[in-house]
Order: structure tokens, then sequence, then C-alpha cells
């Protein structure tokens, strides 16, 4: 067994973000498996200076540990590198490799002209709207033509089918060489060969769209674990950019480790409310069944 934990070096580490890497680590460890610390930094415009060493300093300091990872002497380990922004050259050959099978194809279009030729109806929370087919089946050279007329190199697309019901055309490189997120986490856990992700459902929508790539790589899926999302007392969804308490400013505030991973334990059922505890002593009874299956509230207050 592989699991891992994938964090984006955005911001800082909330409780929500912290609870996600605890439930991940424990389920690779309860059962001696590897566990894998790689990081997410593509979009280069969104990292914050320092943040990655800030988060790995607060899953530390909260007791867990990984095999592998960006910060593992003698390189990190046998699937190195363990950041994205390293890994340029492996997404760009699963896209050639894409591109000869038929799997992808390059569009001209950018995102305004897709949300204006769009048809059919999007969640407001989607990361882009319904791609409406422009490109599809048209020359590249024709594609190319295209963006540069509009000062733009193509993006490169999925090329859907009916096996994959609900998945449309949607991005795999941005028009800007940044492999899309779909892409990259696919193409890293086939790499590294992950067998377990435990993520925020959040993320279950990202879903088929991965499924559909493990099938044109020819590859097996991990097993999918989304857990329900941690939300502020007032209901809404604890998220970087609303600035919720992070786990470095809880540390500050002179609030032991201990307690915070007892709140975290308690709100997924696995040690009793207001317990204080080590991550390490949750391994032995670690149990999915204890998991609420709906979404929790952590208030930082009770730490006060």
């Amino acid at each position: 067994m592989r699991g891992r934990y994938a964090p984006s070096p955005t911001g800082a580490m909330h409780l929500g973000n912290g609870r996600t890497a605890l439930l991940a680590w424990l389920d690779a460890r309860a059962v001696g498996g590897t566990f894998v610390m790689r990081v997410e930094d593509l979009d280069r415009a969104r990292i914050v200076a320092g943040a990655e060493e800030r988060l790995l300093a607060d899953l530390r300091w909260l007791g867990l540990d990984w095999d592998e990872g960006p910060d593992i002497a003698g390189g990190g380990g046998p699937c190195s590198p363990y950041r994205q922004s390293e890994r340029t050259r492996l997404y760009d050959d699963a896209i050639l490799g894409l591109l000869a099978a038929g799997a992808a194809f390059p569009c001209a279009c950018s995102r305004a002209d897709v949300a204006r030729a769009a048809t059919a109806p999007h969640a407001a929370d989607d990361d882009e709207p319904h791609y409406p087919g422009t490109c599809r089946g048209l020359p590249a050279s024709e594609v190319a033509a295209r963006a540069a007329a509009n000062g733009r190199k193509p993006s490169i697309r999925f090329a859907s089918d009916a096996a994959a019901p609900g998945v449309d055309d949607f991005v795999l490189r941005r028009a800007d060489g940044v492999a899309a997120y779909q892409l990259a986490v696919v193409v890293d856990d086939i790499a590294m060969r992950i067998t377990r992700v435990v993520r925020g459902e959040d993320l279950l929508r990202s879903t088929p769209r991965q499924l559909a790539l493990y099938r044109a790589f020819g590859a097996p899926p991990p097993a999918f674990v989304h857990v329900p999302l941690v939300l502020a007392p007032g209901g809404e969804r604890l998220a970087k950019r609303t600035r919720p308490p992070s786990i470095a400013s809880l540390r500050e505030r002179g609030v032991a480790a201990a307690a915070i991973v007892g709140a975290l334990a308690g709100s997924a059922g696995l040690a009793p409310a207001g317990a204080r505890v080590a991550a390490a002593d949750l391994i032995a009874s670690f149990d999915w069944s204890h998991v609420p299956s709906t979404p929790v509230t952590i208030d930082d207050r009770a730490f006060d």
C-alpha cells in the first residue's frame, strides 16, 4: 500500500488541511504502508515564499512523518523529484503520448471563448466552463495559427469519449505551457505507484476526469477516499482564501500539538471529545467506519 499527501504551498495550513493529512497518514500507517509527501507547486503565480517549509514543519510538529518526499535526505526517494515544478518533462512526455494516441488535441480557445460558446450549463464551482468542441478535429496547423493570431499558444485538451460519461474535453496543459492539475496528479500518482488517495470531498468532482486519464494511460487507478470537509462554526467551508486560523497561528498561541491532533481525531470519531493525543497513538485503533460521512465543525476557540 502506498498513500500520499500532496499540499500546495499557496498559504498556511488550516485545520481542514491538517485533518485530511492526519487521515491520509493514519490510512497508510495503520496497514504498514508507505507514505509519500508530494508538493503540488505547479501554479507558480500562486506560490507563497516559504510556504512549503512551513507546511512541512506544521505536519512534522503534529507528529506526522513520511517515507518519501522533497525534504528526505538522499534525493527524496525512488520516485524523485517530489515537487511538481521539477516534473515538467514527465507531464510533457505524457501529453505527447496522448496526442500520438488521439486522446488529446490542441485548442486555440481562451477561457472566455469557451464561456461564450458553451451551451451546456456548468456549476458555479466548476474550474472551467463546459467545452463545446470548437477545435476538436481541426488540423494542428490551423489551431496554431488561430492561437497565434490572438497572441497565444494552443492549450492541450483531453479528447473524451462515450466511455467516460460526464467527462468533457478538459484542459491538460494551459496555453502558458503549465500542466493542469488533472493531468499532473494522475501522471504523478502513476509514477509514484500510489495505491490509495485520501483527499477532501471538494475534489470528488475531479475523480471522473482522472479515471478517464487512467484509462487513457492504460494504468490502474488508486482507491479513492473522499473525506467530508471541515466547516467553520458559522457553517462556511474552510479555505485559504477565507483566512481561517492556521495551525501555525494556533501553535504561536501556545496550543499544544496533542490538543490539535485530539480535536482533529475527535472530529473524525477517532478520539473522545476534548482529548489530547499523539498522532502515533491513533494508529493501532484507526478504522474508517468511525469517520463521519458528513461535514464536521471544528471551533478553534475551544483551544483558548
